[in-house]
């Protein structure tokens, strides 16, 4: 086993592994065209879990399942079942919009997925129906609570905080989150949509976002750990919440991901515009040992820390939901 560990000394240890690149929505903050591909084929899933072989061949202790949406992918549960094969100690999460869940959740359970991040942006329909393009709110909280019932655990809702448009509904997610037992994390809008509008006064900043929180509730920091942003207690709602501030108060200094992109591309960081690609090397005659070197060079790769709000930043010329979210 070759562990993999970047130049500045962080040590990777968590994989998002893109299988589509397709969605079924047209969130605000990523803004895909639906059913939008970037024209190259799909990893298949031997590939996928040739990738994930290696990656926990490297130490990998986490693998998470991204889109685009998976759930629109027909052969996710064999893909899951496959890689969760490899480790009983294998860390298995799925981040979708939810859409599809209702149906899928206990299948995923069952096939080794242990926990899920599901998007919620509103607890309002008609604004929900807004920010995704044409979701159903009622199919999401759906999901959500099948996600639980099936024992997928922690269930955690991703909320990108936009200023006019959500930024009041942070109380009401906490206590929507606390009362149903799922774990509400808040994110800031990144510069990754699909039209290149972003506008960083659009941006709820994490500060501001806990401001709100603070006015009603205390929050008791907790000890880092292997998840972006900051983690607080809720002592008064027996729960705990996430404040994700990759622009406002990055975590670059303690990143321990890579992320594979669903056409078969290594990405050393979110924000890279540096690819590194994977197709030779699953192509090898000893694929897990080519995979794990591409893998340490991506690692090798990664940069001390993202570059947006810089002088010298430019925005990936892929959209999140080309990228893996």
């Amino acid at each position: 086993m070759k562990l993999l560990t970047d130049r500045w000394g962080r040590r990777v240890t968590r994989l998002r592994l893109a299988v589509s690149d397709r969605c079924n929505l047209r969130c605000v903050y990523c803004d895909p065209r639906p059913s939008v591909s970037t024209g190259r084929e799909a990893l298949t899933a031997d590939e996928i879990a040739a990738v994930a072989e290696a990656a926990v061949f490297c130490g990998i202790e986490s693998i998470r399942f991204t889109g685009g949406e998976p759930l629109l992918r027909e052969d996710l549960l064999d893909i899951v079942a496959r890689v969760s094969r490899l480790s009983p100690d294998l860390d298995l999460a799925l981040t979708t919009n939810g859409s599809l869940l209702a149906g899928l959740a206990g299948p995923l359970a069952g096939a080794g997925l242990k926990r899920v991040n599901v998007s919620l942006d509103s607890l309002r329909e008609e604004r929900f129906r807004a920010l995704t393009g044409g979701g159903s709110l009622g199919s999401t909280l759906a999901g959500l609570e099948a996600a639980r019932r099936a024992g997928l655990r922690p269930v955690k809702i991703n909320t990108v905080v936009m200023r006019g448009a959500n930024d009041e509904e942070v109380l009401e997610i906490v206590e929507f989150a606390a009362a149903e037992g799922y774990h509400a994390r808040f994110i800031e809008f990144m510069p990754l949509d699909g039209e290149g509008r972003w506008d960083r006064e659009a941006m709820a900043p994490v500060a501001e976002i806990r401001a709100r929180l603070e006015e009603k509730y205390d929050l008791v920091p907790l000890p880092e750990n292997s998840s972006p942003g900051e983690e607080y207690a809720l002592p008064a709602l027996g729960s705990r919440i996430s404040l994700i501030g990759a622009i406002s108060r990055p975590f670059c200094h303690r990143c321990n991901r890579l992320r594979v992109t669903a056409d078969g591309w290594l990405r050393p960081c979110l924000f890279s515009r540096e690819e590194h690609e994977l197709r030779p090397a699953l192509a090898d005659h000893s694929p897990t040992e080519a995979v794990a070197a591409a893998l340490a060079a991506a690692a090798a790769a990664k940069p001390a820390g993202h570059r947006v709000g810089q002088a010298d930043f430019r925005r990936p010329a892929r959209p999140m939901v080309a990228i893996g979210g």
